[in-house]
């Protein structure tokens, strides 16, 4: 018996990590990107966000830039119940707003060396997510607290080998931090109740995982740009996988009779890879007016396969969860207009798949596929100023799922993810 309350309390200390089986990477790196939905962002050189989408474009720039962005998410994540088990309801486990609204800030410089050599400094992020749940939520042992943010620290130096021919090549030093929270849920002092005859003292807000924890990792970038002729351009760049070691605190308050800790707080662990990414994009100026512009990006998510959780003493994984995540494609297609000499007016459409399993979808984050509608324009104050404002609306597919807890619980959903975006961004040239 005591061996068999050990194993229900570790796997209710764990269960809860799934949460980052979900695809939580952000494109959100400058506004002017955004108003076209990012096409062609490895081979348009507008400002210094190009650090962050392909540094080969650094060597299109004669004098110093410098860009400061501010992304505002406004997720619109929502979930019905359509069947909970008996000691619950599917009405009890609706949640219109899973995931809190979010500001992404990035900022760039680059500085031409001569006329072959340009380094650049970024500071963004490609990862976060955060999820949050009411902390007596019925299906509180999937549900809870999940939040990962991450902070790329980028330098990147290209080289001009010929007129229409650039590469580059980065260093990445990554700052990630991250927080999981779950409770009992209402299934656990039911299953209390009628094994060992009391709950002791365990409620459906009982904390039954708190793990916390941070790391730092390094990573590379490699970009090319090569202008066909003078109204055409081409660019790749690829950014490393990096691996995260989260070490940091782990708890809970479930009771010692059962194996809990009771507060007592251990040491702890959870290992990630941040995946590899690619971008080849396109860019024609069709004439002094129009421009048309698209991306196909991959992400390595294959290399997502399985979380596992360990708390220091023991060699083995208290936790392991297959994922079978699969590689992802973005595809993405804008266009821009010169409507005058100070404004320039940007838009795009974008199809986003998700590299989620069907048989490992999470409601921490119900991903789906999305399409994404874009708008954005340019305003230049001076030739030396000028200030990008963008918008997107995101719209994700609705998806029927089951999740199971570790008490054998079976909690069907239908997820709707939809978003808005805003970003401001402001570029100076000296």
């Amino acid at each position: 018996m005591k061996f068999n309350r050990i194993l229900l309390t570790a796997g209710l200390s764990v269960f809860s990590l799934n949460a980052f089986s979900a695809a939580f990477q952000l494109a959100e790196h400058s506004a002017s990107g955004l108003g076209r939905a990012f096409a062609g962002d490895a081979a348009i050189a507008e400002n210094a966000s190009v650090v962050a989408r392909n540094p080969a474009l650094m060597s299109q720039f004669t004098e110093n830039q410098l860009s400061i962005v501010g992304t505002f998410v406004l997720p619109d994540v929502s979930l019905e119940g359509e069947s909970a088990p008996a000691y619950s309801s599917a009405e009890a486990i609706d949640d219109d707003s899973i995931a809190p609204n979010a500001f992404v800030p990035a900022a760039y410089y680059l500085m031409p060396i001569d006329d072959k050599v340009a380094v650049g400094f970024g500071v963004f992020s490609n990862f976060g997510l955060a999820t949050d749940f009411p902390e007596d939520y019925d299906a509180g042992q999937i549900a809870g607290k999940t939040e990962i943010v991450t902070v790329n620290f980028n330098a990147s130096a290209s080289y001009k080998v010929t007129d229409a021919l650039t590469i580059a090549a980065g260093l990445n030093f990554i700052y990630a931090e991250a927080e999981v929270t779950r409770h009992a849920g209402v299934g656990f002092p039911v299953y209390l109740q009628a094994n060992f005859g009391s709950t002791l003292g365990v409620t459906s807000d009982t904390e039954a995982v708190y793990l916390e924890g941070d790391d730092t990792g390094f990573g590379w970038n490699i970009g090319l740009a090569y202008d066909l002729d003078e109204n055409s351009r081409f660019g790749f760049h690829y950014r490393s996988s990096t691996d995260i070691a989260f070490d940091g605190e782990y708890s809970n308050e479930l009771p010692a009779v059962l194996g809990g800790l009771e507060g007592v707080v251990l040491p702890g662990s959870l290992n990630l890879e941040l995946p590899a990414m690619a971008e080849f994009s396109g860019s024609h100026q069709l004439n002094e007016k129009y421009g048309l512009h698209y991306s196909i990006n991959w992400t390595q998510w294959s290399s997502f396969e399985q979380l596992e959780a360990y708390v220091e003493g023991s060699d083995t994984a208290v936790f392991s969860k297959t994922e079978n995540f699969s590689n992802s494609f973005r595809y993405s297609i804008g266009g821009d207009y010169q409507l005058n000499e100070q404004t320039k007016l940007r838009a795009g459409i974008a199809y986003d798949k998700t590299p989620t399993d069907p048989n490992h979808l999470s409601i921490s984050i119900p991903d789906t596929d999305r399409v994404w509608l874009s708008a954005g324009a340019t305003y230049a104050f001076s030739d030396s100023s000028t200030i990008d404002l963008g918008v997107t609306i995101i719209k994700g597919k609705e998806r029927t799922f089951v999740e199971s807890d570790n008490l054998g619980g079976e909690w069907e959903y239908t997820s709707q993810g939809d978003a808005a975006l805003v970003a401001a961004q402001y570029n100076y040239a000296f």
